[in-house]
């Protein structure tokens, strides 16, 4: 993926459709060319092409949910880092935001990260960090090790801390997910009783999924950005967290 490919993903993902006339305007090359980008993305699973429009899949793919405010991500991801200390080792669960934070870590001296997901794997394979890859089944879709082996391989190893990331949090659930085996994979993080941080952009307050990670006070830490409310704050502290609100870019 090119820049301007790069580019016209992140408009299609913020607008959530866009058309082939307007993306050619907003990049300043032909309608053709526009038409050969789209292609090339949908053919990658990135968006959907309809009759003249582009728009986003609902998608779990990583570097597709990266695009999705990328600047605001980099700067939870920076506050984040500032968290570990050299010679740590630290579990980085999975999710866009836990993929930055896993590559500014990657890059400071003798941070040790445990982590699940096969893509935050590979996008350190050219730092010097060390980089655990815990097994388990493969999922395609998040990129990530699940089931009843990855439980086991998380109750062997140690950790400091543990970045997770959520789909949704309410007072009444507390944090929740899309995925039963992922949601699997934090109940397991959560029972090393290590500090547990959510790292998560404040559009997951409020919404609601299928799958509990665990109630409120098993967590230490909600790193976000100030779109979270006042009344959202206000409970997540009342129930023990310390609430890091990160200004936006």
């Amino acid at each position: 993926m090119n820049a301007r490919q790069q580019s016209i993903l992140q408009m299609v993902i913020d607008k959530g459709r866009m058309s082939v006339a307007d993306l050619a305007l907003m990049t300043g090359v032909s309608e053709v060319t526009i038409r050969q980008d789209l292609n090339l993305l949908e053919k990658q699973s990135y968006l959907r092409r309809t009759h003249g429009f582009a728009v986003p899949l609902d998608s779990e793919d990583v570097e597709t949910r990266m695009m999705n405010n990328f600047s605001l991500k980099r700067e939870l991801a920076a506050w984040a880092a500032r968290l570990v200390s050299p010679g740590e080792t630290v579990f980085i669960e999975n999710g866009s935001s836990n993929a930055l934070l896993a590559r500014a870590l990657a890059e400071q001296p003798g941070i040790t990260i445990i982590t699940v997901s096969s893509y935050i794997a590979h996008l350190l394979k050219e730092t010097p960090g060390e980089v655990i890859l815990l097994g388990g089944i493969y999922q395609k879709k998040s990129e990530s090790m699940v089931g009843p082996l990855t439980r086991q391989y998380i109750q062997q190893v140690h950790f400091s801390k543990a970045f997770i990331g959520v789909d949704g949090w309410q007072r009444d659930t507390g944090f929740t997910g899309r995925d039963m085996m992922r949601a699997d994979v934090v109940s397991a993080v959560l029972d090393k009783e290590c500090e547990t941080i959510v790292l998560s952009d404040s559009s997951k307050f409020g919404a609601v999924h299928p799958y509990p990670l665990g109630p409120t006070q098993k967590f230490n830490r909600v790193i976000t950005d100030d779109g979270l409310s006042a009344e959202h704050q206000h409970l997540l502290e009342h129930s023990g967290l310390t609430v890091d609100i990160v200004k936006r870019p």
